[in-house]
């Protein structure tokens, strides 16, 4: 399936993209995220443990949230606002 990925703030930067395209055969946002962490390098930034946010169509989810082809999936860190 395809999807589109989205990164924003720091993610954003550490990646040096806002988004990118990608075919894969993840079943779940959780599973995506380890295909993109088996990439290694600036992917890292994704590690389980660090404060990382997804939302899967402009909905908030967790990481058993099931992927459907042409879905946009966000990746963000937590936003702090005063």
């Amino acid at each position: 399936m395809k999807l589109r990925i989205r990164y924003f703030a720091s993610l954003r930067e550490t990646l040096g993209k806002s988004q990118e395209e990608v075919e894969t055969t993840a079943n779940t946002v959780g599973e995506l995220r380890n295909q993109l962490l088996a990439q290694g390098g600036a992917y890292l930034c994704l590690e389980r443990g660090k404060a990382v946010r997804m939302a899967l169509n402009q909905v908030m989810v967790q990481e058993d949230a099931a992927l459907t082809d042409n879905a946009e999936l966000a990746f963000f860190p937590p936003v702090t606002g005063g």
